[in-house]
C-alpha cells in the first residue's frame, strides 16, 4: 500500500515531467529571451569599443599611447564576448528540433569573436610602438585582420530551420 506522501512524490513528478515538456530544455521563448538579454549589452560594449578604436586611430596620440589604448578597448572586446558567451552557454539548449545545433552555433560564433578580439589584442601588444609608420601600418594589418575573423565568426541565422524559435526571437521583447 501506498504512503500519502509516495503519491504526492509521484503526482509531483508527473506533473514537473508534463510541465517541462519532453525535451526538458527551455521553450523557445524563454530561450531566445535569455539569448538576447545576454546579447544586447555585448552589442552596445562592442559598438562602443568600435567607436572608441576608430577615435583612437585618428587622436593624436604617441605610438605607445595608442598602443595601451588599442590593447584595452581590444581586451574589453574580448571580455565583453566572453560574458556573452558565457551567459548564452548558460541559457541551455532550446526545446526545439535541432536546439542542440542552435545553441551551439550561438556558442561557437561568440567563441570565435571572443577568440578574434584575442589575437587582435595580442598581436597589438606584440607591435613595437618605437616607430610611428611601422607601428600604425601594423595596426591596420591587425584590424583588417580582426575584421576579416569577425565576420567569417557571424552567426548565419538564415540556417535557423526552426519556426518557432524564428517566431520567438521576433516577438519577445527582450529582442526588438
Amino acid at each position: 500500500m501506498r504512503t500519502p506522501r509516495a503519491v504526492l512524490v509521484a503526482l509531483t513528478t508527473a506533473f514537473a515531467l508534463l510541465a517541462g515538456g519532453c525535451g526538458g530544455g527551455p521553450a523557445p521563448r524563454a530561450w531566445a529571451a535569455n539569448v538576447c538579454t545576454a546579447l544586447s549589452p555585448w552589442r552596445t560594449e562592442i559598438s562602443t569599443l568600435t567607436s572608441q578604436t576608430q577615435q583612437q586611430m585618428t587622436a593624436k596620440t604617441t605610438p605607445a599611447q595608442a598602443k595601451e589604448n588599442l590593447v584595452r578597448l581590444l581586451g574589453g572586446a574580448e571580455s565583453a564576448s566572453e560574458t556573452a558567451r558565457s551567459k548564452v552557454e548558460d541559457a541551455g539548449v532550446p526545446d526545439v528540433n535541432g536546439g542542440q545545433d542552435v545553441a551551439t552555433g550561438f556558442v561557437r560564433s561568440l567563441t570565435a569573436m571572443r577568440d578574434a578580439y584575442g589575437r587582435a589584442r595580442q598581436s597589438v601588444e606584440g607591435l613595437d610602438a618605437g616607430h610611428a609608420d611601422p607601428f600604425y601600418d601594423g595596426v591596420e594589418s591587425v584590424m583588417n585582420t580582426l575584421t576579416t575573423e569577425y565576420n567569417q565568426s557571424a552567426l548565419d541565422t538564415s540556417s535557423l530551420d526552426s519556426e518557432e524559435l524564428r517566431a520567438a526571437f521576433d516577438e519577445v521583447p527582450e529582442c526588438r
